[in-house]
């Protein structure tokens, strides 16, 4: 028992040590600290799953996970959570560690998505981030919560209240555990100030147990504009409570002061 508990460590540490020796042949800078991160999704099995983690070896673009709980597939999409931020990673390749380390992943960030640790890599000297074509999302998407709702062109099926997560003029991303399958023709709607919006959509990406994201296929370019200027002003009002709230809490009181009158 003990030779084979040896081997398998062995093996899995050789396994890790080339995986990890490809990664840092990598041009990006790479930051080898672990960080205390949430992680959640479907594992092998399609069940849904919701776990802390570690992310070390981080990059501008991926990271290595450990300490996993669930059996992976490489080609998933999960969802990667640091302090208050969160994105969206496809899972590149999946190792037995063993028993400390668990179950191992490389993950890389989807295009598009904000880098959860940004602050703690900063991106290498000459990297730009890639150039869109004139079609490529024109508007800037925004991670506030906005309220929508979802109906089907079958009016016999149940509406869904639910908050998108990611959203812009062109469309949005809906974290749920059960997305509906892609391709599926949707109705979205929601409110500006007191007037009722309603446009179809369709379902562009599905990420069992993460979410989906939603095109809308027939939202007038005015109304578009007007989103995009409604969820500007939300960004903005949201960074800025976000900014008081944190210098508030930074700033100590200096209870020896003493007010004059």
């Amino acid at each position: 028992m003990i030779i084979t508990d040896v081997w398998t460590n062995s093996v899995a540490s050789y396994r890790t040590n080339l995986v990890l020796e490809s990664m840092e042949n990598r041009p990006e800078s790479r930051l080898e600290a672990d960080i205390p991160v949430r992680v959640w999704g479907m594992d092998a099995d399609a069940r849904p799953f919701f776990q802390n983690a570690s992310a070390g070896n981080i990059s501008s673009d991926g990271a290595l996970l450990s300490g996993i709980n669930h059996s992976l597939k490489t080609g998933e999409v999960i969802g990667i959570q640091y302090g208050e931020r969160k994105a969206r990673f496809r899972v590149v390749w999946v190792i037995d560690a063993g028993p400390v380390r668990k179950i191992e992943a490389g993950v890389q960030l989807l295009p598009q998505q904000q880098l959860p640790w940004k602050e703690l890599t900063p991106e290498p000297p000459g990297k730009r981030p890639p150039m869109n074509g004139p079609n490529k999302r024109r508007y800037v998407r925004h991670k506030v919560l906005f309220p929508i709702e979802i109906g089907f062109p079958d009016t016999r099926r149940a509406h869904m209240q639910t908050n998108a997560t990611d959203i812009g003029g062109r469309g949005c991303y809906v974290e749920t555990l059960l997305p509906l399958n892609q391709g599926t023709e949707v109705i979205i709607i929601f409110w500006m100030d007191s007037e009722k919006i309603k446009t179809p959509g369709i379902v562009r990406a599905s990420d069992p147990g993460v979410g989906m994201g939603i095109e809308f296929t027939d939202l007038e370019n005015q109304v578009q504009e007007r989103l995009q200027s409604l969820l500007e002003k939300m960004d903005t009002s949201f960074a800025a409570a976000a900014g008081t709230t944190q210098e508030s809490i930074s700033t100590p009181l200096n209870f020896n002061q003493s007010t004059k009158n």
